[in-house]
């Protein structure tokens, strides 16, 4: 599970063996149940979470019905926002599949940082890479009908859309599933 995790981390550095160490010992990894929650509405969440392993989606109740409004996979980072804010979440987490995950709270990472300042900065370049990349996919994204969303996915995510099933896809894309039917009737025809 630790090599996972070096995995991702080796994507913004390099390491020593000492340093390897340091990490593989310094890190909580969980494995979750398909269906188990990191976060419920109504609570604080303690923790941020790097996908190792697994689907995980966030979704908000609106008037009884499920809101899918994020997909995590492999090497994905979340944040909660009730984290970031200490104030109690509006959504959900939830795992989609078996999971490994790895945690991160505020104090154990102010403590690793204290007495290993040399992470700092790959900390830095973590973070400033998944701002990047969140922003340019809202500006990519918010300006797309559902149709031209789900065929941005087919592009750049393809793995994605055989591990979630299609009501929670229609539901992240805006949608009726019969109305996600009939856009991948519709594309079908179109390819053929």
């Amino acid at each position: 599970m630790n090599s996972c995790l070096i995995s991702f981390l080796s994507k913004y550095d390099t390491f020593n063996d000492e340093e390897r160490r340091i990490i593989e010992t310094n890190s909580l990894i969980k494995e979750y149940a398909k269906g188990e929650f990191l976060v419920r509405s109504g609570q604080i969440a303690t923790h941020t979470y790097l996908v190792l392993q697994g689907c995980v989606r966030s979704y908000y109740l609106n008037d009884g019905n499920e809101q899918n409004t994020a997909f995590f996979t492999e090497h994905d980072i979340i944040t909660p926002v009730s984290y970031s804010k200490n104030l109690a979440s509006n959504y959900f987490i939830e795992c989609l599949e078996p999971c490994i995950i790895s945690h991160g709270s505020k104090e154990k990472t102010e403590d690793f940082l204290s007495k290993h300042p040399r992470f700092s900065l790959l900390c830095h370049k973590i973070n400033d890479a998944i701002l990047a990349q969140r922003q340019t996919s809202w500006d990519h994204f918010r300006n797309l009908s559902p149709e031209e969303h789900y065929l941005e996915l087919t592009k750049s995510n393809p793995d994605l859309l055989k591990r979630i099933p299609q009501y929670h896809l229609a539901s992240y894309l805006g949608i009726k599933p019969q109305s996600l039917s009939r856009i991948k009737k519709r594309l079908s025809k179109q390819n053929h």
